[in-house]
């Protein structure tokens, strides 16, 4: 969603979405949350930090993931 609203580029002014899909639950080690991959620091910082900031945690997140980032990942000819 982020990716196709422009949320990754760096000269996008918009509000930076949530990843949260409404499934609130940490994993067993309580490292981040299964649903949309934030750790309890990124979920209390999300709504006090900027857009910047949101992308770092969007791209931290996509790696717990394990979902290529949106600018790696080329596009169609």
């Amino acid at each position: 969603m982020v990716a196709a609203e422009g949320g990754f580029a760096e000269d996008f002014d918009g509000v930076v979405t949530s990843p949260c899909i409404s499934v609130c639950r940490m994993t067993p080690d309580r490292s981040h949350c299964q649903g949309c991959f934030r750790t309890l620091d990124e979920l209390r910082a999300w709504g006090k930090v900027g857009a910047a900031q949101r992308r770092d945690i969007w791209a931290q997140l996509l790696v717990r993931a394990g979902i290529a980032h949106p600018a790696a990942v080329s596009a169609p000819d």
